[in-house]
């Protein structure tokens, strides 16, 4: 499943307004996980029968979630202000619909919701979700705020909430929340087309021991000043047959006045069509940044990934420049875009590279929000998982050093920044404290027992300790350079070379005895196993290629990797991952194996890359809803597509080289942002002729599989020829 939304947002927008499907609870009636709730990650399933409601936040490819903030709903007919079940759609406020009258686009949702016979129609710029719903003719028409609902929601989730009914078709307010963002406080101003006859709330708070004095007033009805932690409002209407009545929510991190700016200077009108041809505008101009040749099924996974590309990290302030930081105080970006979402053990891998060479100026937006994040931080770290102006602590390693290294290497980042993102990087990898990191600096690695992620975790230090080392030397600091660099060759400490895999490894320097390769549960990995995690050396193949046994043994152990069958045993320990997310043992749904299919070009092999690049397109990405092989993860998932239909790929971001694959398309043009383009021709493109005869940067015979970000981001032309048949790069 690939927890994506199909509602309506603009590139990289603070606002995600999309439809809820079901509201299941983070915990079961005795307090464990539900798991559930896992499917509703980004609070829709296609299979689901009835919609909830339409919420204004969401995550998009996440195996964790939050959000589902301030959820509408229109109804017709006797109020109800629960969401009843999906068996019995008339108990509450849900309804039924099909599939028949739903339509996404960009910046666009439709939906016909059956049972109000009400037409849901959906849009949003930056910072506003905005509404219009065609109605029945009524004498009881609602539409239902409710402030209870979330994703990932439970009892005592909402902190509190307060609202402020300002006239007959305003309204204010906040919502303080405590979930996977523990203090995430958001505003909102809501404003109506049409002027409420009559409002109302519920209080669904169990019985505290004080109330003050305010139960003197009827709160019920019409009461214009509301507080509490479970808030319910309803907004009455008469409506005539073929009414349209219109909403307006904009969101701020920092205050309602806030929220009221962002809602005048971004939708000052009610012109919906105009608002919706104005987003997708903007989306217009993002996706078309990569033009590229090819069939249409080709066309329509290439944009679907880079349409989730550019869903995340999300603009997080308002039009004025101020936003909610880290020590809950609010701030004003000067000279930058402040950003949030940043799922980085994903996204360091293939997203910000990307961003690198089409978003630069984005990008480089995206490093100065992480660097704003490491000046709030109580314990002077950089980002691990940022979201809502909360660490989320979520993953290991701290990888937002390789994003701000490639970055500075890459020329996004000015030399003014650059020297500030050293010591940041330096501070956070020197933290003792953080995930067996002091273990990791006196030992070498991160001991068994120590955590349950320790030889992944000792993998991901070393990366991105190599990276921070390319930065030191990139700037001079050779002491830095010296001192990361050693750290960067720490992998070599978890490799039991008596079997040739990865081992969780004790503080007294022993391997743990009872130990399987193939299990994803307790065995030192996060997300993977033994097999995939092994490959886990982008920074130095050579180097992993020469402890396995050199060419003559990587090779078929490589190719095993994608043959091998695995028992049913295996999907019993994975939340995420089916059988058809995998291809032999490699798990193309989790990140860490990502660059394994590139690792033939180390070897004496180089065209096996080209074969499994393509099988792995093939296989693993086509349209329709279960179009992913795996969470796409904050645009992880679909920056791999991009990358690899277009020929190339990022194994080591900060290595200042992609490593050449199979080109997918039939040919491709990147609109640059310093003016320039980037061209790739392939000629002999077919389903079989996989396999490169040649490839030739600006003219020049490329006599190895490596490419130089560097020629590349100057703009230029990549010319392959294809074959049927493996071929020499040096031919």
């Amino acid at each position: 499943m690939g927890h994506t939304f199909p509602g309506a947002t603009v590139p990289f927008g603070m606002v995600q307004l999309s439809p809820d499907t079901d509201t299941v609870s983070y915990a079961t009636p005795e307090g464990r996980y539900n798991p559930d709730v896992y499917r509703y990650c980004a609070g829709y399933q296609y299979d689901d029968p009835t919609i909830v409601g339409f919420s204004h936040t969401h995550l998009s490819g996440t195996g964790h979630s939050d959000l589902g903030d301030f959820l509408v709903m229109p109804t017709v007919g006797p109020l109800r202000l629960n969401p009843g079940t999906a068996a019995r759609p008339g108990s509450g406020y849900r309804s039924r619909y099909s599939h028949q009258t739903e339509v996404a686009e960009p910046a666009y949702y439709r939906v016909k919701l059956e049972d109000p016979g009400v037409l849901a129609e959906l849009t949003a710029t930056a910072r506003v979700g905005v509404h219009r719903y065609t109605f029945p003719q009524a004498d009881d028409a609602h539409i239902v705020l409710d402030l209870m609902a979330g994703i990932y929601n439970y009892p005592g989730k909402n902190v509190w909430t307060f609202v402020r009914v300002e006239n007959d078709s305003l309204v204010t307010g906040y919502r303080q929340t405590n979930g996977w963002g523990r203090t995430r406080t958001e505003y909102f101003a809501l404003a109506f087309s049409k002027p409420f006859v009559h409002y109302g709330s519920r209080n669904y708070d169990a019985k505290e021991p004080y109330r003050g004095f305010w139960g003197r007033f009827d709160q019920a009805h019409d009461w214009p000043d509301l507080a509490g932690h479970q808030l319910r409002l309803h907004f009455d209407f008469a409506t005539k047959a073929g009414e349209q009545v219109l909403l307006k929510m904009a969101l701020s991190s920092t205050s309602t006045a806030g929220a009221l700016r962002n809602l005048r200077a971004e939708a000052p009108g009610w012109n919906f069509d105009a608002l919706r041809r104005q987003g997708q505008a903007q989306w217009q101009q993002e996706l078309s940044k990569v033009e590229i040749q090819g069939p249409p099924v080709d066309k329509d996974n290439f944009y679907t990934a880079m349409y989730h590309a550019c869903l995340s990290p999300t603009i997080y302030q308002d039009v004025d420049g101020q936003y909610r930081g880290l020590d809950q105080n609010n701030h004003q970006a000067e000279g930058f875009t402040n950003y949030t979402t940043f799922s980085l053990w994903d996204t360091f891998r293939a997203l910000h590279p990307l961003f690198n060479l089409i978003q630069p100026k984005r990008n480089a937006d995206m490093v100065q929000s992480m660097l704003a994040h490491y000046d709030q931080s109580a314990e002077h770290m950089l980002p691990v998982w940022s979201h809502y102006a909360n660490e989320n602590w979520c993953m290991s390693g701290y990888h937002s050093t390789t994003v701000l290294a490639d970055a500075v290497l890459s020329g996004t980042v000015l030399a003014a920044q650059a020297e500030r993102a050293l010591a940041a990087c330096v501070a956070t990898a020197r933290h003792r404290w953080f995930d067996g990191l002091g273990d990791y600096m006196d030992r070498g690695y991160v001991p068994d027992g120590r955590s349950g992620t320790s030889v992944s975790t000792t993998l991901e230090y070393a990366f991105d300790d190599w990276c921070i080392a390319q930065l030191a030397q990139k700037l001079g600091h050779a002491d830095l350079y010296q001192e990361f660099s050693k750290r960067a060759g720490n992998w070599q400490n978890v490799f039991d070379a008596r079997i040739g895999y990865m081992r969780p490894r004790a503080a007294d320097g022993t391997f743990r005895a009872k130990f399987d390769v193939l299990s994803t549960n307790g065995q030192g990995f996060i997300e993977g196993n033994a097999w995939n995690y092994s490959l886990a050396v982008p920074h130095d193949p050579a180097g992993l290629i020469a402890k396995m046994g050199g060419n003559r043994r990587f090779v078929p152990h490589l190719d095993s990797l994608f043959t091998m069958h695995l028992p049913d045993s295996f999907f019993a320990e994975t939340e995420d991952i089916t059988r058809e997310g995998i291809i032999g043992g490699y798990v193309h749904g989790n990140e860490p194996a990502h660059h394994a299919a590139y690792l033939y070009n180390w070897t004496d092999q180089p065209w096996k890359t080209q074969a499994q690049v393509r099988n792995i397109l093939a296989r693993q990405y086509h349209p329709g809803p279960d179009g992913l092989g795996g969470n796409d993860d904050c645009g992880q998932m679909s920056a791999w597509y991009i990358f690899s239909a277009l020929g190339f790929y990022p194994v080591a971001p900060a290595s200042g080289q992609y490593a050449l694959g199979s080109p997918l398309v039939q040919g491709a043009k990147l609109h640059l942002e310093n003016g320039k383009a980037f061209i790739i021709t392939v000629k002999n493109q077919g389903p079989k002729n996989v396999y490169v005869q040649s490839a030739r940067l600006n003219g020049k015979l490329l006599t190895q599989p490596f490419l130089p970000v560097a020629e590349v981001m100057q703009g230029g032309e990549l010319a392959f020829v294809m074959g049927a048949r493996p071929a020499s790069y040096s031919k």
